[in-house]
């Protein structure tokens, strides 16, 4: 029996087939990877190939119509009343099979590469303007926080911007730029510690670092101490941020002779990459709730001192 009709559920790496004969009686229902569907589709006679449109149809339609097939795309929503049973990919598949062989099925035109590359831009175009609504929107929320409300629109931002920028008395407060005196600080991590930490809620740096999760979890029994990993506890993105920020500072040694920096290129020797950062990261949280509580900036100490 001569296949006449494949249906063809498509997906990223795993497709299912559906193949009838021209009495619609079943031949074959199997499951193909990516790289053996067009080398089974070779053997397989001059026939209608069904798919749903979906991520990847019109490509797959090109490439099996090159090999003598008649392909054909479909909308989801006309392929369902044709589904018996559950959903699942055999199913799809000779739902998709018993479709595409209907005379009034309506069917999707299959696009040229070419087509596909310009549709292409106009969404990227059509992404980058919902992401700037976006944006733009946030902005305004983000100051009617401070008292500060903008117009609807792009322009009305735009506008209005510079003039709250330029207001001496618009009551936004100054973002604080000691934090960023430390190695591995930046304005992404000084900017979330100012917002997160209250530096007089914590006894000392080593607490702060602990409420961060950068301290080593304690398994104390029988009076014997062993330190195993960081806990991880506390705020999760402030802890992120100070271990990128040591990733940074370890990335750009180089033959720096400070103190921080000759103790970082033995502590690697001596405990790992990883620790080692883990540790430098420690060490800033410390640093930052010293420069916070005594209003100082922070100073290289060289290795001489």
């Amino acid at each position: 029996m001569n296949v006449t009709t494949i249906g063809i559920d498509l997906a990223k790496n795993s497709f299912s087939l559906h193949g009838v004969d021209t009495r619609g009686k079943t031949v074959f229902r199997k499951t193909l990877s990516r790289a053996k569907l067009l080398p089974f589709l070779v053997q397989q006679p001059p026939c209608l190939v069904g798919m749903k449109a979906c991520s990847g149809a019109h490509y797959w339609a090109r490439e099996i119509g090159k090999l003598g097939h008649e392909t054909r795309i479909m909308a989801p929503k006309f392929v369902i009343p044709y589904r018996k049973g559950g959903k699942n990919d055999n199913n799809d598949a000779a739902a998709i099979c018993e479709a595409v062989a209907r005379p009034d099925m309506r069917f999707v035109p299959v696009k040229s590469a070419e087509q596909q590359a310009v549709l292409a831009l106009h969404r990227v175009r059509q992404g980058l303007i919902q992401h700037r609504t976006a944006l733009i929107n946030q902005f305004r929320g983000l100051l009617s926080e401070f008292g500060l409300i903008i117009p609807k629109g792009r322009y009305q931002t735009h506008e209005h911007i510079p003039a709250i920028l330029e207001d001496a008395d618009n009551g936004l407060p100054d973002q604080a730029r000691r934090l960023m005196t430390i190695p591995g600080i930046g304005e992404q991590v000084a900017t979330a510690i100012v917002a997160s930490v209250e530096p007089t809620q914590f006894n000392n740096g080593r607490h702060l670092a602990a409420w961060i999760g950068l301290t080593p979890r304690q398994f104390t029994t029988g009076g014997v101490i062993r330190l195993g990993r960081i806990t991880k506890r506390g705020d999760k993105y402030l802890r992120m941020c100070l271990i990128h920020g040591a990733r940074a500072v370890v990335a750009n040694l180089r033959d720096k002779q400070d103190k921080t920096s000759c103790w970082i290129r033995e502590l690697i020797a001596r405990r790992g990459y990883k620790r080692a950062i883990v540790a430098l990261a420690a060490r800033n949280a410390r640093l930052i709730w010293t420069l916070m509580i005594k209003q100082e900036n922070y100073r290289a100490i060289p290795v001489s001192a």
